[in-house]
């Protein structure tokens, strides 16, 4: 994946989470800025998602560790453990809401 596809592919991710999360109605307060993405709940607790351009990755920092995700097998996948970057992020989102959340 050269650049300019990733740029397009990371700003395709944030729209997907943006949407979910004003579908979902759940209390969360989501700022982008350029490649970062905050997510804020209630308690002050945020979820933090960038664009890391050098490797192609995008990133997720949470209470529970920081996660990195590539493109592989058209999806984007944990570089540890292989899991599915959105099924993933629902998880953490479920968690610190403290209501069911999926894409």
């Amino acid at each position: 994946m050269n650049e300019s596809d990733f740029l397009d592919a990371a700003e395709a991710v944030f729209d997907r989470i943006e949407a979910a999360i004003d579908r979902s109605g759940l209390d969360i307060e989501c700022n982008l800025n350029e490649s970062v993405m905050e997510l804020e709940f209630d308690d002050g607790t945020k979820i933090i998602i960038n664009r890391h351009t050098p490797n192609r990755e995008l990133w997720i920092a949470a209470k529970s560790g920081g996660f990195h995700y590539a493109w592989r097998d058209d999806t984007w996948r944990n570089t540890r453990d292989g899991s599915e970057f959105f099924a993933s992020l629902g998880h953490l989102i479920s968690q610190y809401a403290g209501e069911s959340f999926q894409f």
